[in-house]
């Protein structure tokens, strides 16, 4: 028997049932998946495990963590760029993969502002200037008389060319007039494991991977970008206190959806991630793993964030001839 809709909201009335009461269930009503796209174990796999197991807690539904790693992080942002705009595919995102693969890549496989729909930031993570602690410095001050006494003769490490390590460090050179060498590498650990073994002298990475390393003696600190002096390292001073506030960046990861996805979605997840960000619980386990909990950013301030540093490091990668094709 065939009933036009008509019939059917009234027999639904009749029976005392709303005509919607087979509808879609209020989101998210099934697991949610959120893509790292890096392989596990990074700053950012870290950020996302902690945000999805608290999300997933405060949603009533799993938030399974998927690392979809390589080439820099493009995969997986092309995976979710490409994904169905319903909420339940997400990416952590992160400087490098919506800021400085942009400023350097001409023909990425996405469009880090256009292919997504921003969240806000789980946080905001401190970088640092380390160095091997053989090496004969104690101070950011010893270290450009050290490396203009001695041209070329130092190297860094990077995570790669064209990574934030690599951008920040040759801002770094321009601006105190120092020539030490780029040795760019698959990722960051490797880098930093030939820092700590003297095979190269420097690198700039985040404080949160290398705050034991620095407190066992393995590494020196010599500044942070930070807005101010870390509770860990008090007498390190920030790039800002060296009168060098270009350097003073914090980096970071959020959240963000696939273009196109409903508001009311976007709402109900950045609702959760305040909820989550404003627990004095997370404040203490992020703080312990040597992150900050970031002010309240809104989905429309994280998008102009993006759109400025991606202008910003394109500056530096232009000056500097970096382009990745």
């Amino acid at each position: 028997m065939h009933i036009n809709r008509r019939e059917f909201v009234s027999l639904a009335a009749a029976a005392g049932l709303s005509p919607l009461a087979h509808a879609e269930a209020p989101y998210p009503n099934k697991p949610i998946t959120l893509v790292v796209p890096f392989t596990p174990g990074g700053s950012v796999d870290n950020s996302g495990r902690l945000m999805a197991d608290r999300l997933s807690r405060l949603l009533g539904v799993p938030v399974i963590v998927d690392n979809k790693g390589g080439a820099g992080g493009s995969l997986g942002s092309a995976f979710v760029a490409k994904a169905k705009p319903d909420g339940y595919t997400l990416i952590v995102t992160s400087q490098s993969t919506h800021v400085v693969n942009p400023a350097v890549t001409p023909k990425l496989p996405y469009d880090a502002v256009n292919d997504f729909a921003p969240v806000t930031l789980i946080d905001r993570l401190s970088n640092v200037l380390l160095v091997n602690a053989s090496l004969p410095v104690r101070s950011f001050a010893d270290l450009v008389k050290y490396a203009q006494a001695n041209p070329g003769k130092l190297n860094y490490a990077s995570a790669g060319t064209g990574s934030v390590s690599h951008l920040s460090m040759e801002l770094l050179k321009t601006q105190v007039k120092i020539d030490i060498t780029h040795v760019p590498y698959r990722g960051a650990g490797v880098a930093i494991t030939d820092v700590m073994s003297g095979q190269v002298q420097l690198a700039w990475n985040n404080l949160s991977t290398n705050l034991a390393s620095i407190k066992n003696g393995k590494l020196r600190a010599l500044a942070v970008a930070a807005p101010q002096r870390v509770a860990q390292l008090p007498d390190v001073p920030t790039f800002a206190e060296l009168k060098l506030p270009d350097l003073n960046l914090t980096s970071w990861t959020g959240i963000a959806a696939p273009a196109k996805t409903p508001q009311p979605i976007i709402d109900r997840l950045y609702q959760a991630m305040r909820t989550v960000l404003q627990d004095p619980a997370t404040h203490t386990v992020w703080a312990d793993k040597g992150m900050m909990v970031p002010e309240e950013l809104k989905p429309q301030a994280y998008r102009a964030e993006i759109i400025e540093r991606i202008k910003f490091y394109s500056r530096i990668a232009k000056a500097n001839h970096i382009v990745l094709e």
